[in-house]
């Protein structure tokens, strides 16, 4: 095998494998957050924020596996 196939290979397990936390996570959190806005309607606001601040950090890790799968492939 090439050693450009193996780049490409390293950039497809990297995004693959980094978007697989992100997208558990998340969807986790906007559960959890559907379920205590449910729970406590009136704090709803301060809990949709947070969930917000929460789901930018949790892409902003599939963000990096983006980059370094684009580092990989463009080698």
């Amino acid at each position: 095998m090439e050693p450009q196939a193996y780049a490409w290979l390293g950039a497809g397990l990297a995004i693959g494998l980094g978007a697989i936390g992100p997208g558990v996570g998340v969807g986790m959190l906007v559960a959890k957050t559907v379920e205590s806005m449910a729970r406590q309607p009136e704090a709803s606001g301060m809990i949709r924020t947070t969930m917000f601040i929460g789901v930018a950090f949790a892409e902003a890790i599939a963000l990096y596996a983006l980059v370094i799968a684009f580092l990989l492939s463009f080698k």
